[in-house]
């Protein structure tokens, strides 16, 4: 926990297929029981990663890309120009409820046995804005749907509530401002982009407005998504004062797509996190490496 005080938050980023490397991170911190966080947000496949981390299931995440998510029953371009989703969360959530389901009880009991929280992030198709979700036992599978649901790439609707809600990451990618936002003094994000990486605005963004005609503010929350995440690299390089932020990040050249599914490649990058995950936790709470760049891992702090 922050020794300031203040809250330690672990963030999570998603990216589809990319959160292989979170899923790695995580692994390496159960495994060791690594755990001095009071808050957890995640972003769509990162929010999946930590509720899968929360209820001890260490290695749920990799065996779920490996068995299902790296198919083509779920990533499948064929259905997509027929019509259909080009990924099939119907499916994947039907069968891992069914073959491979998050333990509900270990996961929340740990919560609040912890006094911790859990947020996952949606975006309102009404609004454009950031849903911050507090799931419990009967949400969190429904949510974590909901945050990793990119419309150009499921044509499901779904809903929290009466308010239609998608992907996660359109209004908030990597949320260390709202992490701040309710306390957080420490902050600790994994990426799934290398360090180096900016996002550029979409070359489809001029027909976000005609494609979303229905939800023009969420037209207008997709078309400056690339802002929105570069504005939260920017806190991360320089955050307000008081306040220590550390990343966890791919190496530079491990850099997969959204919809990768060769599985040599996603093993790879998982053992990296694994890797990432251990060396992170070795240099956790020590100060004569703040402001340094050591194997991926980043402390950066502002001078109040």
């Amino acid at each position: 926990m922050a020794g300031s005080g203040g809250m330690a938050a672990l963030v999570v980023e998603g990216g589809g297929m990319r959160g292989v490397f979170a899923a790695g991170v995580l692994n390496a911190f159960g495994s060791a029981r690594f755990d001095p966080f009071d808050l957890y947000i995640g972003v769509s496949a990162g929010a999946c990663n930590l509720a899968s981390h929360l209820a001890g299931q260490n290695s749920r995440n990799f065996d779920i890309i490996e068995r299902y998510s790296a198919t083509s029953r779920f990533i499948n371009v064929r259905r997509f120009l027929g019509g259909g989703s080009l990924m099939d969360l119907d499916w994947l959530w039907e069968v891992t409820m069914r073959e491979y389901r998050l333990d509900l009880d270990r996961l929340f009991g740990r919560l609040r046995l912890m006094g911790k929280d859990f947020i996952v992030v949606a975006t309102s198709m009404e609004s454009g804005g950031a849903m911050y979700l507090r799931p419990d036992g009967g949400t969190l599978e429904h949510y974590l749907k909901v945050s990793s649901a990119l419309p150009l790439l499921y044509r499901g609707r779904l809903f929290v509530g009466k308010e239609r809600a998608a992907d996660g990451g359109i209004a908030d990618s990597i949320p260390v401002a709202e992490a701040h936002r309710r306390g957080a003094s420490e902050i600790t994000v994994i990426r799934t982009r290398p360090p180096g990486y900016r996002m550029k605005k979409s070359r489809i963004a001029p027909f976000y407005p005609v494609l979303f005609r229905k939800y023009p503010r969420f037209a207008g929350a997709i078309g400056k998504r690339a802002v929105s995440y570069n504005k939260s690299l920017e806190f991360i390089g320089r955050p307000s004062a008081g306040v220590v932020i550390r990343e966890i990040a791919p190496p530079e050249g491990l850099d997969l797509g959204r919809l990768a599914r060769d599985i040599p490649s996603l093993r790879t990058a998982y053992e990296w996190g694994i890797i990432k995950g251990y060396e992170f936790i070795k240099t956790w709470g020590k100060e004569d490496e703040r402001n340094e760049n050591t194997a991926g891992i980043h402390r950066k702090s502002s001078q109040a």
